[in-house]
């Protein structure tokens, strides 16, 4: 009966049954928690943890006896650091065309998040940085313990943070704000963060669940439906600035991946080094072309023809005989 196939595609999920790695879900009075369980790299996300997310989102969204989520970390360090810088190097700085389709994956995790229908309830446990503010900003609310601080962190590892920082954050704090964070790439304390509106409390890190229960017990008082309205209708300057911005952002990111500013910035970070972002600077300033790691692409082989050989290459690295330099 058509009764019964829709009762089961929508049914909820045992969390215990969608074999999450990356994350622990849970379901419990009310209320769902997804926790990323990556804090060996302080909860920064990899590709498996979005869908397993995405995953969780779904079902918390499905289900009836869900009111409240509650995104948070594991351990008491990190909520969350963002995407798996070592995976971007490993892998968009030698195929850029993928960090599209990652982008994807990214997209829909925070599109499902601010669209389940529910409040949502970020539990700031730790350092928030990057994408991780940008996954605190697709929340409803924002609880900080005291240690907790926050930053924007892409200019400084050769990256654009236009996943939700570039078009929330102005909304939330203020452009002036919004222009420090994201150019200076500074950190700002959670009381810093209470003050410019960018949490709605702070509290010790041993009262920090009793707060998040605190908010969420309120919430399963209040009636779904017209939470859920009232979830849209505030949506509207998010949903304005992400809809019109998001899809040039993934594709200009992808694009940069081909550049040597997230190679050098990612190396960096993997190296645990400071950036040559001034050696960058300089070179242009001469006149170089620091967008290239060995110069553009202008030489080409005498001996077997090869074209599009880097500048400051001698020899050809096809047949190892010298390149000749383009005529000006």
């Amino acid at each position: 009966m058509p009764t019964t196939q829709n009762q089961s595609y929508f049914a909820p999920s045992d969390p215990q049954a969608l074999d999450f790695e990356e994350i622990l879900y849970e379901k419990k009075d009310w209320v769902a928690r997804v926790s990323i369980n990556r804090p060996q790299v302080f909860n920064a996300y990899s590709t498996r943890t979005l869908r397993e997310m995405s995953r969780a989102f779904v079902d918390a969204s499905w289900d009836d006896s869900v009111a409240v989520v509650v995104l948070t970390g594991v351990g008491e360090k990190a909520f969350c650091t963002g995407g798996d810088v070592s995976e971007y190097y490993h892998n968009y700085t030698k195929r850029p065309h993928d960090y599209w389709k990652w982008m994807g994956e990214f997209q829909q995790c925070l599109d499902l998040l601010r669209n389940l229908g529910k409040p949502v309830i970020a539990r700031l446990n730790g350092v928030v940085a990057g994408g991780g503010n940008e996954f605190n900003l697709a929340c409803d609310l924002a609880v900080a313990a005291e240690h907790c601080t926050i930053l924007q962190v892409g200019p400084k590892v050769g990256s654009v943070p236009c996943g939700g920082a570039t078009q929330w954050l102005p909304i939330t704090i203020g452009d002036r704000r919004a222009r420090e964070m994201l150019f200076l790439c500074d950190k700002i304390t959670a009381q810093q963060a209470l003050e410019w509106g960018l949490v709605n409390r702070v509290v010790p890190a041993a009262e920090l669940d009793n707060c998040v229960n605190e908010l969420a017990g309120k919430l399963v008082e209040r009636f779904p439906e017209c939470i859920r309205y009232t979830k849209q209708a505030v949506n509207f300057w998010k949903d304005l600035s992400w809809h019109t911005t998001i899809g040039h952002g993934r594709d200009w990111l992808a694009l940069h991946y081909t550049s040597r500013e997230p190679y050098e910035g990612m190396q960096a970070f993997v190296e645990k080094r400071p950036s040559r972002i001034r050696e960058m600077r300089e070179e242009a300033a001469r006149g170089g072309s620091p967008e290239f790691l060995w110069g553009p692409w202008v030489n080409s082989c005498s001996g077997c023809g090869a074209r599009g050989l880097p500048a400051e290459h001698k020899f050809c690295g096809v047949c190892g005989k010298p390149v000749a330099a383009p005529e000006s």
